[in-house]
């Protein structure tokens, strides 16, 4: 059985090259990437629903599925700002129990994040094998692992992974690079959402214009954004 540092050479270069190449693409805006700071999409194209994809069958959703708001995330698996606000996000959904659907979709940040690819890609490969419980019980391991603003420990990631699903299917599963084309569409879409940095996050309200949550913001600031969603 390869260990993980195998396993990441071996299956995150061909990811980690494409991901580089679609941020290539929006450098002009990257500087701020990942820094958590709120931004503004540019004026003269304001996000509107067509920039953003709705709730897919194949998403991975927490919270209910059918609630009047969802809010999709793009994450980078490997940024200490979406580490944070996955903990604020956690906090909306049980807040506003049954309300809120929460959306993780892939965003890694290759320049500044080496490892996010190949950790997106152990994310949706556990998804595949064992669930979408396994596949949040992943995530919530991965942020709890990882040390604030260094790289993820790749040595860890194999026990992280045997903690919530069995581990044969899944390195079978990154191996095969079943889910690589998922992860380049996402990439692609957040792009398109206007993304410019990790956590991006855009809430959803059927028939509504989206409303951008750029950044790791505080629970307040989501908080405000859904109450007047829920008021419309």
């Amino acid at each position: 059985m390869d260990s993980p540092k195998t396993l990441l050479s071996e299956i995150s270069t061909p990811l980690a090259i494409v991901v580089a190449g679609a941020l290539v693409a929006v450098a002009v805006y990257m500087s701020g990437v990942g820094t958590g700071a709120p931004t503004t999409p540019p004026a003269e194209k304001p996000l509107t629903a067509q920039d953003v994809v709705p709730l897919q069958a194949d998403d991975h959703v927490l919270g209910n599925r059918d609630a009047k708001i969802v809010i999709v995330e793009y994450t980078d698996l490997e940024c200490p700002f979406c580490k944070r606000f996955h903990e604020t996000m956690k906090q909306v959904v049980a807040e506003y129990d049954g309300q809120v659907a929460w959306v993780l979709r892939n965003f890694p940040l290759t320049q500044i994040h080496p490892n996010a690819p190949a950790l997106a890609e152990a994310a949706e490969c556990v998804a595949s094998t064992a669930g979408n419980d396994a596949y949040w019980k992943f995530v919530d391991a991965l942020f709890s692992v990882a040390p604030l603003n260094t790289p993820f420990p790749m040595d860890k990631l194999e026990a992280t992974i045997a903690s919530v699903a069995p581990l044969a299917p899944v390195e079978s599963c990154i191996a095969a690079g079943t889910h690589r084309a998922r992860i380049e569409a996402q990439i692609q879409d957040a792009i398109k959402a206007r993304a410019q940095g990790t956590p991006h996050s855009i809430l959803l309200v059927r028939g509504k214009e989206p409303v951008l949550i750029s950044g790791a913001q505080p629970l307040e600031a989501v908080r405000a954004e859904i109450e007047k969603a829920l008021a419309r």
